[in-house]
């Protein structure tokens, strides 16, 4: 995947989030309309947005901690920064595996395979899940980082307009990144897990932590 031609800040980070939120039918044309590269999307947005839930659950999780069945548990700060760490950078790469996942597929469903507009769409559409990750600073609310799901409707409606598939394949479209990005997402969890507990064993955890009943 290479980059197209230099992306100019077109739009200022915060009426982006809000326009693709709010009226995504009237961004999605804008953002195509616009020069783009993969570069230039990766620093001013991917990178300062896909920080928001790795920076507010550690936060949360120092602030409140974490409950478990019946125990109530505090991670060490080490810990909570390796999870944040990780899940930080695995993040910026997964959105670049689905962008070529996004590509790959263009051609199935009447598109047209272009990186830099697949990897806008990965990007743009992924903006709900990334801001709702703000609900990670009190974790009793956490469960409403759910409404991150509105990027699938995103997704949607950014498909068609920028890799040109037809209308009637987008949904079909849409499903099969969707599948692709659930599996993604669970192998991205696992290897957190994994990276995560190489280092902090549960003996480890309860030792610098702390665990209330």
């Amino acid at each position: 995947m290479t980059d197209g031609p230099t992306n100019p800040a077109t739009a200022s980070l915060v009426e982006r989030v809000k326009n693709i939120l709010i009226t995504p039918k009237t961004e999605w044309p804008r953002i195509d309309a616009e020069p783009a590269s993969i570069g230039g999307v990766y620093t001013s947005y991917v990178l300062i947005l896909a920080a928001i839930g790795p920076i507010c659950g550690l936060i949360g999780q120092q602030l409140f901690g974490i409950s478990m069945f019946v125990a109530h548990f505090k991670p060490p700060i080490g810990y909570s920064i390796a999870v944040a760490g990780v899940s930080y950078v695995l993040s910026l790469v997964s959105i670049y595996v689905l962008a070529l996942i996004i590509d790959m597929l263009a051609p199935s469903f009447g598109g047209t395979k272009n990186n830099v507009k697949a990897f806008q769409v990965a990007a743009y559409s992924w903006t709900a899940a990334w801001v709702a990750g703000v609900f990670g600073l009190f974790p009793p609310i956490a469960i409403l980082s759910i409404l991150g799901l509105y990027n699938l409707y995103l997704l949607y409606l950014g498909l068609p307009v920028l890799m040109k598939a037809p209308q009637d394949k987008a949904v079909g479209y849409t499903a099969v990144v969707i599948i692709c990005a659930i599996v993604l997402y669970f192998v991205v969890g696992i290897l957190v897990v994994s990276l995560v507990g190489a280092f902090f064993s549960p003996l480890s955890m309860i030792q610098g932590g702390s665990v209330t009943l």
